[in-house]
């Protein structure tokens, strides 16, 4: 080699053998060993850890609020106008509202109605959702946009009331799912999801010999697991709170949801007329009112933790792509 060539060769070599980004340093188990912060970053996470607790509190200062009311005796209810702990305990409110059965049917109907809806609604709302993410299907443009459509107009109250006495379903628990079978939004981030799954995946399975059923069931469904729990939970908070269609409905109070007895129970604790031979007990005004928003939303609060972990993934992943 000249030394011209020699000459040139260096600086590429010299180059060539420069790391571009400076290695981090390593513990002796192995694990990177990250930097310490500078004073900037430790104010910012201060000012974060203050912020985010702030947050927190406002949003959980109201449950505790309704708790400890719940727990109050009426004096303390009267004489306070702001209470989190209680002075003195009591179960009144609670002995009240759960003394008659028909608490307990109104929960068994409510339940009933959300698993059951809830099922439904995942089980059309994800074959429709497969379907419709698939760019070879005809008239999946049109469909996909008479169900966008909805989003931003609907019949209204009056038409779907309509709809549902011809249908014969009044007084029918049908009348409760039937109505919200599927959801114009959660169907939008289901079927982005699917789309969002490769091709070559249900390719494969077709060579190997399942059929659409199948590669729908063995492929897509357990690779959306987030995305269904997702959607599962929008629909089980929405049956659970079933208040207006029951209203409009139901007139037989032996099929009231839950939202619509404890209702009741608030307006008769209330003095307001109501119709009190649907509740055989008349408790204290202010603390059955507390006691009343606590049993409607203790069910909930139970489900929500154990959904929580695909919450964040089922929405984001199925809302940014497609």
């Amino acid at each position: 080699m000249t030394t011209s060539q020699t000459a040139t060769t260096a600086p590429v070599q010299a180059v060539l053998a420069t790391d571009p980004q400076p290695r981090r340093r390593r513990r002796r188990d192995g694990t990177p060993k990250l930097r310490p912060l500078t004073p900037g970053e430790q104010v910012f996470r201060v000012f974060n850890v203050i912020i985010l607790t702030g947050f927190a509190l406002l949003c959980a200062i109201p449950f505790v609020h309704v708790i400890g009311s719940s727990f109050a005796t009426p004096g303390e209810l009267a004489t306070s106008n702001f209470l989190l702990i209680p002075r003195e305990f009591t179960l009144d409110a609670y002995r009240y509202i759960l003394s008659t059965p028909t608490i307990f049917r109104a929960i068994g109907v409510s339940t009933i109605v959300t698993v059951g809806g809830t099922f439904l609604s995942l089980v059309v709302t994800s074959l429709m959702a497969y379907a419709l993410a698939k760019p070879y299907l005809l008239g999946r443009r049109a469909i996909n946009f008479m169900v966008v459509f909805t989003m931003l107009f609907s019949g209204g109250m009056i038409p779907t009331f309509i709809v549902v006495t011809k249908l014969g379903l009044l007084d029918s628990l049908w009348s409760l799912v039937l109505p919200v079978l599927i959801n114009a939004f959660n169907f939008v981030i289901m079927r982005n999801f699917f789309s969002g799954i490769p091709e070559s995946l249900e390719e494969s399975a077709r060579i190997d010999g399942c059929s659409e059923l199948g590669v729908f069931l063995r492929i897509v469904l357990p690779l959306s697991v987030a995305s269904i729990a997702t959607i599962g939970l929008f629909y089980g908070v929405t049956y659970w709170n079933t208040y207006m269609h029951a209203v409009l409905y139901i007139n037989d109070s032996s099929k009231w949801p839950i939202q619509v007895l404890l209702r009741q129970i608030v307006i008769v604790s209330s003095g307001v007329n109501a119709d009190s031979t649907a509740v055989d007990v008349v408790p204290p005004a202010q603390s059955v009112k507390m006691a009343v928003i606590a049993v409607a939303t203790l069910p909930m609060l139970l489900v929500y933790p154990f959904i929580q972990r695909f919450f964040v993934k089922g929405a984001l992943i199925g809302s940014v792509k497609g």
